[in-house]
């Protein structure tokens, strides 16, 4: 195991504090719902291999936007319904985390066009049809992940204050 579950849990109190003044106090979002969802997001996002989750039938991690939907493999036991949501929810907090916590990262590996904006588009529609394809008893709610999707910009921006925030704190620069 990469990161042992205190340190998950102090990781988790410190991005929840952070998450909680950044989208409250200064972006003005105060759905406690979207901030626990955002705060576990980052706190299952610090490993590298949560980031890259999805893997192709080869067993290789999949990093690219374009081939998550195409090429992700979850397991012989999973229905296309689950597949379908469980795919689109990660792709939008992929592209959530990557616009709102290392934008210039999605800069420098640019192939053509605007790789923000497009992973801005793919992440408010990744996260819409898995609002439509969430049932009323699943985690998250339909209605976090409706929000997610309409906020989409919003959250990118409180991300980026997180991210300036956590820096700030911890003494360094971004």
């Amino acid at each position: 195991m990469y990161c042992s579950i205190s340190r998950r849990s102090e990781l988790r109190r410190l991005f929840s504090g952070l998450v909680e003044h950044v989208f409250q106090a200064e972006v003005g979002l105060c759905d406690p719902q979207v901030t626990d969802y955002l705060t576990q997001m980052l706190t299952e996002f610090v490993h590298v291999d949560d980031v890259y989750r999805l893997h192709d039938i080869d067993g290789s991690s999949i990093r690219d936007l374009s081939q998550m939907r195409a090429a992700a493999q979850l397991g012989p036991d999973v229905d296309e319904h689950v597949r379908t949501l469980t795919i689109n929810r990660y792709i939008g907090d992929f592209t959530l985390f990557w616009t709102g916590v290392y934008p210039e990262q999605l800069r420098l590996r640019r192939k053509g066009g605007d790789p923000i904006s497009r992973f801005v588009t793919e992440g408010k529609r990744s996260y819409g049809i898995a609002s439509e394809l969430s049932r009323p008893d699943e985690e998250p709610p339909a209605a976090v992940l409706r929000q997610l999707s309409a906020q989409f910009e919003t959250c990118v921006h409180g991300l980026h204050l997180v991210r300036e925030n956590f820096a700030a704190q911890a003494g360094g620069h971004n």
